[in-house]
């Protein structure tokens, strides 16, 4: 390994801590501001397509820092998805039976 490969080995662990902790704040705020947002879920399956494709070429490559990364942002934004859908179906279900009830 040369020095120049060892000046930035700690580079893919930053880059994947920095990138986890933000898909935390992601999801933090997702559950404070109750979102149902359909920006956020089209978002969060973009991402999840996104990531599921850079875990195959990370495996490809042996890329352990980026598996990590990768399969971490899968997860955590799956469950994104799953409490937007939730909140909406939620809302829906509301919603629905408001207009049913008289006033």
């Amino acid at each position: 390994m040369t020095t120049q490969e060892k000046d930035i080995q700690f580079l893919p662990y930053t880059a994947t801590s920095i990138s986890v902790v933000a898909r935390c704040i992601f999801m933090f705020l997702l559950y404070k501001n109750k979102s149902t947002n359909s920006l956020s879920l089209l978002f969060c399956i973009l991402s999840v397509s996104s990531s599921s494709m850079w875990v195959y070429y990370s495996v490809k490559n042996r890329d352990v820092p980026m598996i990590i990364r990768c399969s971490t942002e899968i997860a955590l934004l799956t469950i994104s998805a799953i409490y937007i859908i939730r909140n909406k179906l939620m809302d829906y279900y509301i919603h629905k039976h408001s207009q049913i009830l008289p006033s």
